[in-house]
């Protein structure tokens, strides 16, 4: 990003040529200009530098004043300022210009939300389910607003409908303060259930490490997995840590086949592949290595890519939840900075980066040690 600067004062004669590329593709790409300050507000607005950002757009849509992708950045920028007023009329632009645009009806419920005006939001998002009926997060806001409203069964099969759309929607309601006049009804309980089920689906198996994915109560959790257990959706077996042994989940086989998750035999232990501690502590072992190359490289696609080979609970999500749990946390928001920021994020987190994996790596040397041993 910073390279065209980078030689100035040694090499005088590829300014021009800098300049040059410039000129050509802004006359290639008319939108150039715009596209330019529209990345930059976007930019700002990751760092959280909003009203930056705001001034940024503004001059954007002086180039091009209908540009639905700019005025949608606005008003959510405004939005976040708390400037509800202004945040209106921009999502009113957009809807003059586009008036079956269903993000622009979505985010202008949320202004009223904001405004505890619950009637006007959920008039909006429905306009956005009229527009869009496979809108999966303008479902849950709607059922976020009939709760609000203490319509309890309509609230419950619009979380539903979201959850069909899109079963991360399972696990946001958990938490959600909004949902508090539906939480006792057993339609609810039956929600926790769908997001214990999932957590397992993906590869999470202990009480510990379900808890930290779907965000319930310890207690809910166990109440979910027992109704599971009930259900047969899914069997308890026990692995050993340490001289103890504790309890883990999977899908019965035939969930399994249904949801589309690998076979993996009866307790979802294949013994075939053991010492699996070894195999795990490994397979870590090598990420490690070609996470460190991505960040000393400055690549940040690679380093995003790698980094999912610690998030994902199909490859060592569970073993870093399980024994680095908070660098686990700390890997997963990198990678969303990352996707925001790109090269320049790690370039300005290099030396912290580098460091945590340095420190997971000495740990998983020593367990290795200690396992082959």
């Amino acid at each position: 990003m910073k390279k065209p600067f980078g030689k100035k004062s040694e090499e005088k004669k590829e300014e021009p040529k800098v300049e040059k590329k410039a000129e050509e593709t802004a006359l290639v790409d008319i939108d150039y200009n715009r596209k330019k300050l529209f990345k930059k507000g976007v930019n700002l607005m990751a760092d959280e530098k909003l009203e930056e950002a705001i001034t940024v757009f503004e001059q954007a849509l002086r180039i091009d004043p209908d540009n639905v992708e700019t005025l949608l950045k606005l008003g959510y920028a405004r939005f976040h300022i708390d400037d509800h007023h202004e945040a209106l009329k921009v999502y009113d632009r957009v809807l003059d210009i586009d008036v079956t645009n269903p993000e622009a009806w979505n985010l202008k419920g949320l202004v009223h939300y904001e405004q505890k005006n619950y009637s006007k939001a959920l008039d909006s998002v429905e306009k956005a389910i009229e527009t869009d009926p496979t809108y999966g997060m303008a479902w849950y806001n709607k059922a976020c607003f009939l709760s609000l409203l203490n319509q309890v069964p309509e609230s419950l099969e619009a979380l539903k409908r979201s959850i069909e759309i899109d079963v991360k929607n399972a696990r946001k309601s958990i938490r959600d303060k909004d949902f508090v006049n539906v939480r006792v009804e057993e339609g609810f309980k039956r929600i926790q259930e769908v997001v214990v089920l999932e957590s397992v689906r993906q590869g999470y198996h202990t009480i510990g490490s379900i808890v930290w994915t779907t965000f319930l109560d310890k207690k809910d959790a166990e109440d979910a997995l027992r109704k599971l257990l009930e259900k047969g959706l899914i069997v308890q077996n026990e692995k050993r840590d340490g001289l103890s042994r504790i309890p883990v989940y999977d899908l019965a086989p035939n969930v399994a086949e249904k949801m589309g998750k690998e076979k993996k035999g009866l307790f979802g232990i294949t013994r075939k592949k053991l010492p699996k501690p070894v195999k795990n502590l490994k397979e870590l072992s090598q990420a490690i290595q070609i996470a460190k190359e991505a960040i000393e490289e400055e690549n940040s696609e690679k380093a995003i890519e790698i980094f999912d080979e610690f998030i994902d609970p199909k490859k060592s999500g569970e073993q870093m939840i399980e024994n680095f749990f908070d660098e686990h946390r700390e890997i997963r928001l990198w990678k969303i900075r990352l996707k925001d920021r790109g090269d320049d994020y790690i370039a300005e987190n290099k030396e912290k980066m580098l460091i945590l994996f340095d420190n997971v790596e000495v740990t998983i040397t020593k367990k290795l040690r200690s396992e082959i041993s």
